[in-house]
């Protein structure tokens, strides 16, 4: 899962990356909202910690933007003095709010709680066009694909082969069936052409092709994602 954390102090801003970091998220940082509405267009993000006062554009001008554009979670950050701020903040589309200065394990429960309601209410996760093994998302609708929040591009075929595999992930595929279905024509000696594409998709999506994390072999059968 991708967070990114949006907040001025830098300091407070690296202290929650360490702590979500921990727990296994990928953290994407920004330091006023105008950085942070670039980062959402340009990653895949599955929750936002906002803090309200910010230059250029403050935590609450910057979650009615982003509630113009999609649902993620947002999680707001606000000092004591920042009352009416909250309910400000809750009013426009934010989902919950810390205080400064919190525990980093309440803050952690709350990132895994408002995690779990936005995979149980409308997540890509429940998406049908949006296909995942782990930090592997393939947006079927857009066409893009992303690696821990990194797009990774890849020709049609390519495209058309990650995608059967990671909408079946855990199955695995004969060389025959991947060709079978990929190209819609009988498979004649399809080896070298699957598996050179094979080949090249691994170059691109994992970090050491040659022990790779999400497209493997099962040797004598065919190829499978894994199901992370």
């Amino acid at each position: 899962m991708n967070i990114l954390v949006c907040d001025d102090d830098k300091s407070i801003a690296a202290a929650i990356e360490i702590y979500l970091e921990n727990e296994g998220y990928k953290v994407f940082k920004a330091y006023d909202g105008v950085e942070a509405i670039d980062i959402i267009r340009d990653r895949d993000i599955h929750l936002i910690i906002m803090d309200i006062m910010m230059p250029k554009l403050d935590g609450l001008r910057a979650t009615m933007k982003i509630r113009e554009e999609n649902n993620i979670p947002v999680i707001m950050l606000s000092a004591k003095s920042e009352d009416a701020d909250k309910i400000i903040g809750l009013n426009l589309g934010a989902d919950d709010y810390i205080t400064k200065p919190f525990n980093p394990l309440e803050l952690i429960a709350r990132v895994k709680s408002q995690l779990r309601r936005y995979t149980a209410l409308g997540s890509l996760e429940a998406k049908s066009n949006v296909y995942r093994s782990g930090g592997l998302v393939i947006d079927d609708e857009s066409k893009t694909i992303t690696v821990d929040g990194e797009e990774i591009y890849l020709t049609p075929v390519q495209y058309k082969i990650l995608k059967l595999l990671t909408a079946n992930a855990g199955r695995v595929f004969s060389i025959e069936e991947i060709y079978e279905k990929v190209w819609n024509e009988p498979a004649f000696s399809p080896e070298n052409t699957v598996t050179v594409h094979i080949r090249k998709i691994r170059e691109k999506i994992e970090i050491n092709p040659k022990e790779p994390k999400y497209l493997k072999v099962v040797w004598g059968i065919g190829y499978k994602v894994e199901k992370l």
